[in-house]
């Protein structure tokens, strides 16, 4: 076992977590990572595609469509 504290909107904890606890939160670490850089790039690929558009300048079939929501 091994002591882990955890933060969340309700304030910190301090607990106990298995090895297999420990593996998943590490899972689940990684994994909000890699959302939040999807989310991020799907931030910068919108704001490529308006600032094309603002330009004047063709859009690549990815930005077009981010643009209408497909």
């Amino acid at each position: 076992m091994t002591k882990v504290v955890l933060t969340s909107p309700d304030g910190e904890e301090v607990r106990d977590m298995t090895a297999e606890e420990l593996a998943q939160l590490e899972k689940d670490k990684t994994s909000g990572a890699e959302m939040d850089a999807e989310i991020q790039a799907q931030k910068d690929l919108k704001a490529s595609a308006k600032a094309k558009l603002i330009a004047g300048e063709k859009l690549t079939e990815e930005e077009a469509n981010i643009l209408v929501g497909v």
